[in-house]
């Protein structure tokens, strides 16, 4: 720690506040950052759960294109530092009860190719997006309060047009008409769940066309040895700048901090009115306890001695495999999670790392990463859920599981106290909701006392690994905290 007092406090080490934590130490700011866990990274941690020696399991996240393609990441460059990311050549899969599995690959006429008859509307979909996928990056994960630089001219104008029809098209009940194969429509509702919430939806809907235009961009790439290598970079910068990470310290109230010129929470909304409890405006206090929590995740951790035996064995070329069947089927598993009722089969996202990463198979066995979606805070343990799910697609794979660890929805803040719930993505959702995060004010990061910003996923633009929360907060603590209107070079240092 410190000797003097630190000029900024960072409470969370998931990676927006470590996003905000390297952007303030960046720009020549002492900065501590608090953690309450024993283990830094929040919901990009990778842990030994004692399941078997050696073997280690990704807490939340475990694939992250955000990590490249996100301005933040961009800028902070992770494979300059030295960061190995494997890019699997399938992107995501999406199997059938029966026949062939949908791929995307991350090359878009291999996606084209493979899916035959129903490949020419999927180029038409993503194709003309390709030539500049910055604009569609900058859109989706911008503040929502300023101009994206990249929508400065004609050609970003169009190109900004031509990915918000595409987004349209999939957010409502029309949804079939431009993707009219079962295969090309479950393809990209597989990965419209990686927002837990209503099919068709306008945040389901936002989500997937990003990630599935990502996929044949940057592609969908997993750090070597698990998450946790992205936040032991961060910590490095924030450390090499004269930063400092305290672990095992629970923050009840902002008294338990340093006194410091400014307060970043990457916490829920919740516990950020609980930190400034007494001092925050009533209308903002009851404006973060009024923000509604989403639906639910449950986990699962799995330690197998083989790969999963897919039915098609294509399946075993893909970084992530989303399980629910069709789209009809996905559609009305999620109503259910909506609705407060347990699907009786969810909708699930299963890696294996092992599979491109060597380095995580021990004596044999490897780590299998698994969740499923559940209605808010649901006690049910997703074990049997998630087994079924896979064997439905692969026969055999029960025979294969050596060890498991499982966390219901209703147990998931003792990991990450972000996740209320099971809520992974820090508040609810939806369209209104993008931009009213976590309430309606043009100053969204700002909790009313001078100095203190939420810097969590609970704000603009979205939930994921990509640091833009973080470092949009970190920025307006600079400019108007420091008086530093320069954004700092996150750059590696020659």
């Amino acid at each position: 720690m410190r000797s003097a007092p630190p000029d900024a406090v960072v409470v969370g080490s998931g990676p927006n506040g470590m996003a905000a934590a390297v952007t303030l130490a960046r720009a020549g700011l002492g900065v501590e950052v608090f953690e309450a866990q024993p283990s830094i990274g929040g919901g990009a941690r990778t842990l030994d759960l004692g399941l078997a020696p050696g073997i280690t399991h990704d807490m939340c996240s475990a694939v992250h294109p955000l990590a490249i393609a996100s301005p933040f990441f961009e800028e902070f460059d992770l494979r300059a530092r030295g960061l190995e990311l494997t890019v699997p050549e399938v992107s995501y899969a999406q199997p059938f009860d029966d026949g062939p599995a949908a791929l995307a690959f991350h090359d878009l006429e291999q996606t084209v190719e493979r899916l035959g008859a129903a490949g020419p509307e999927w180029r038409r979909f993503f194709g003309p997006l390709l030539g500049r996928v910055d604009d569609s990056i900058w859109l989706s994960l911008g503040d929502k309060r300023s101009l994206p630089p990249t929508l400065r001219d004609l050609h970003g104008l169009a190109n900004i047009a031509r990915f918000g029809a595409r987004l349209l098209s999939q957010a409502g009940p029309a949804w079939n008409l431009p993707l009219s194969h079962e295969h090309t429509q479950s393809l990209f509702t597989g990965v419209s769940s990686h927002v837990i919430g209503r099919l068709p939806g306008m945040a389901t809907a936002a989500t997937a066309t990003l990630l599935a235009l990502l996929a044949h961009d940057v592609g969908w790439p997993s750090p070597v040895g698990g998450s946790q290598a992205i936040i032991d970079e961060l910590v490095d910068d924030l450390e090499a700048h004269g930063g400092a990470v305290i672990t095992d310290a629970r923050i009840d109230h902002v008294s338990d901090l340093p006194s410091a010129s400014a307060y970043l929470l990457d916490t829920s909304a919740l516990d950020a009115a609980r930190i400034f409890s007494g001092v925050m405006p009533a209308r903002i206090d009851r404006a973060l306890k009024g923000f509604k929590q989403g639906n639910a995740a449950a986990k699962v951790d799995l330690v197998v001695s083989d790969p999963v035996p897919w039915r098609d064995p294509e399946v075993s070329r893909a970084g992530t495999v989303h399980l629910g069947g069709t789209r009809g089927q996905m559609a009305a598993a999620e109503a259910d999670v909506v609705a407060g009722r347990m699907p009786r089969q969810p909708v699930c996202l299963v890696s294996d790392p092992t599979l491109f990463d060597p380095t995580r198979e021990v004596d044999g066995l490897r780590p299998l990463w698994t969740y499923c979606h559940v209605p808010f805070d649901c006690p049910l343990d997703p074990t049997e859920y998630i087994i079924r799910q896979i064997e439905r697609f692969a026969p055999g794979f029960r025979d294969t599981i050596v060890a498991h660890s499982s966390v219901p929805a209703s147990r998931m803040a003792k990991h990450n106290q972000n996740h209320v719930g099971g809520d992974i993505g820090n508040g609810g959702f939806s369209f209104y909701r993008m931009f009213a995060r976590p309430r309606s004010s043009w100053h969204n990061y700002d909790l009313g006392v001078p100095g203190a910003y939420l810097c969590s996923s609970a704000t603009p633009p979205a939930p994921g690994v990509h640091g833009m929360s973080g470092w949009f907060a970190a920025r307006r603590a600079l400019r108007n905290r420091f008086g530093i209107s320069r954004t700092p070079c996150l750059a590696p240092s020659l």
